[in-house]
């Protein structure tokens, strides 16, 4: 049976537990494999030793991209990588959502503000801020039109510590529809969840947020299979290398049209959700060992 690693990150105080970790453990190791949790900046590990390494709950990376990113390129030349480190590369900036509009999926509208560039935020509805290498909505906020001075400090502070800011307009269907994650694993849905909104009007951008508010179930509309479907396609093929993505996930919001649009394209290490969907655990188990014997 193959022998696999499970990637996750050093505990800490503002890094989440990862509940699917154990879960997928013992589901892995009931199924003969032989696999264990790494951490993904341990030197002590042999990456090569591993027949397939799985990036999941690597939630400390924002802070450290480029680092993140040089790691999975050095992992993926010495074993199988997945998802593998082109991908990495390209989803962990959120300009890719740039490239997602330029190839005609809808996305929300975003402009981008990189150290040096002027801040000229919406004079005439809500707006966000965040950093285009980000998680769990760490550094971002919500902002009203009048809160300029405060949102300018925002990006002063994320220019300074070199990361380059993007802003979207507050999609207000969040509020009441929430936003829904649709999950895909081994080139096919696995399930899909609705959560509420993560950012309340006042809440600085340095504290820590709760990233999955009010989780539920969800089933969801030929529409947004649709969309999802396109952002997915829409990955270009020089970023994953040929080997395809073993795992997605599309956030989406209702824009103003009542139309889906791709909020994020989760592509790195997105949450799974396993504990509102222990129904899927077996099929994250085939497609994990199907990749990991290829």
């Amino acid at each position: 049976m193959p022998r696999i690693a499970l990637v996750t990150c050093r505990p800490g105080p503002d890094v989440s537990v990862d509940p699917d970790l154990p879960v997928l453990l013992e589901a892995l190791r009931g199924a003969g494999a032989r696999v264990s949790a790494e951490v993904w900046d341990d030197p002590g590990v042999d990456w090569g030793v591993f027949d397939l390494v799985l990036i999941r709950s690597t939630w400390d990376y924002s802070r450290r991209a480029a680092e993140f990113a040089a790691w999975a390129e050095t992992c993926g030349k010495v074993t199988r990588l997945r998802n593998p480190a082109g991908v990495v590369r390209w989803n962990t900036d959120k300009r890719y959502l740039g490239e997602l509009a330029a190839a005609g999926v809808p996305v929300v509208p975003t402009r981008y503000v990189a150290p040096g560039d002027p801040f000229d935020p919406p004079g005439d509805h809500e707006y966000v801020v965040k950093p285009t290498a980000g998680a769990g909505a760490r550094f971002a906020a919500r902002y009203r039109p009048g809160e300029r001075d405060t949102a300018a400090a925002q990006v002063a502070r994320m220019h300074a510590e070199g990361f380059t800011a993007m802003i979207q307009p507050y999609v207000a269907s969040v509020d009441t529809e929430g936003e829904r994650a649709l999950q895909f694993f081994g080139g096919r849905l696995l399930h899909a969840a609705r959560k509420g909104a993560v950012l309340a009007l006042g809440t600085p951008y340095d504290k820590k947020k709760v990233a999955h508010p009010g989780l539920e179930t969800w089933t969801p509309t030929p529409a947004e299979l649709s969309v999802a479907g396109r952002a997915l396609a829409a990955v270009p093929a020089a970023v994953t290398g040929g080997s395809g993505l073993l795992y997605a996930r599309a956030d989406l919001v209702t824009g103003r049209d009542g139309e889906p649009v791709v909020m994020e394209l989760e592509l790195v290490e997105p949450h799974l959700f396993l504990s509102l969907h222990t129904a899927s655990v077996p099929r994250v188990v085939e497609a994990v060992l199907t990749a990991a014997r290829r």
